[in-house]
């Protein structure tokens, strides 16, 4: 399979991993920690990895990860040159064929200005395993459109709820064009290669037929290269969290683009006290808000117009 969680382990230990990988469609993250179980998150679950390679709800049966596994894994990662990698790493991750990202923690090397430079005796790994669900935005398509116009949203939810899904799957959508509207070029700022997984600068993830993707790029900066560069009609980020990104996508908005973003949060007024701004601005950029409950169990749509 070629997603297959499996890649990301060396060959010699790969039987650890099958029933892992068996699994792998409900799997949101694995954690590894150097002298700790290794622990499954599965559909909102806590699993352990046992030595047998089995899943087990008790911590005591966990297989204990060791240094070595975790250098041994990074290094395969990295395809055995590490220094290939170390303007990712200092990033704090990787992100790898099949668009899965590789968390790192450990020892922080820092550069004389205060920059992360890189990371040695990294102890901690954490796997976010990408899901791609195609139709997830079936249910609000219909909210999206207005005499068939594409109109801004903002997309609200506690971490883990499902958001950076839900836009992923617009984002196709809209690109490819649907029942509702026609399709349109999307320009896409994917800061942390969570959205469309590109791996060495291709999208692991559908995007559309219409949508450019600038990966790794800062999104107050990256929004307005694709507006100079790319001519989108429609601007889309995730994780929204800077005054400098809201005021850009102002920009995108003066200058005739829709937008799609997310942004955290438990409701409306949650984001409107963590930014300081009233409701009334972002209903100058927003025309509808969707509120997502966890795994989307629940959802709710403001319309603005």
């Amino acid at each position: 399979m070629e997603n297959s969680i499996l890649q990301l382990f060396p060959s010699g230990s790969r039987a650890l991993w099958q029933s892992v990988a068996k699994e792998q469609a409900g799997i949101q993250e694995i954690r590894l920690r150097t002298g700790k179980p290794v622990i499954i998150h599965r559909k909102g679950k806590e699993l352990f990895l046992t030595d047998q390679g089995r899943l087990s709800g008790d911590p005591a049966e966990g297989h204990l990860a060791t240094g070595r596994e975790l250098s041994e894994m990074l290094e395969h990662i990295c395809h055995y040159s590490p220094y290939a990698f170390e303007e990712e790493l200092r990033q704090g991750f990787l992100t790898v064929a099949g668009g899965h990202r590789v968390g790192v923690a450990g020892q922080a090397v820092m550069e004389a200005d205060g920059r992360v430079r890189t990371f040695k005796n990294i102890s901690y790994l954490n796997i976010r395993v990408s899901h791609q669900v195609k139709g997830a935005a079936d249910k609000v398509l219909s909210d999206m459109y207005r005499e068939g116009g594409l109109r801004s949203a903002l997309i609200i939810s506690p971490p883990g709820c499902g958001k950076t899904t839900l836009l992923r799957d617009l984002i196709r959508q809209i690109s490819d064009g649907n029942a509702y509207g026609p399709g349109m070029t999307v320009g896409v700022v994917d800061e942390r290669s969570e959205l469309a997984g590109s791996f060495q600068g291709k999208a692991q993830n559908d995007m559309g037929m219409r949508t450019d993707v600038l990966d790794g790029c800062p999104k107050e900066i990256g929004m307005l290269l694709l507006l100079r560069a790319m001519s989108p009609q429609v601007i889309a980020i995730d994780e929204l969290g800077s005054e400098g990104e809201l005021k850009a996508l102002g920009q995108a908005a003066a200058c005739g683009c829709r937008i799609l973003a997310t942004v955290h949060g438990e409701d409306r007024r949650d984001v409107e006290r963590r930014f300081g701004l009233e409701a009334a601005f972002w209903e100058r950029l927003f025309e509808v808000f969707f509120v997502l409950g966890k795994h989307f169990s629940a959802l709710t749509c403001t319309d603005c117009t």
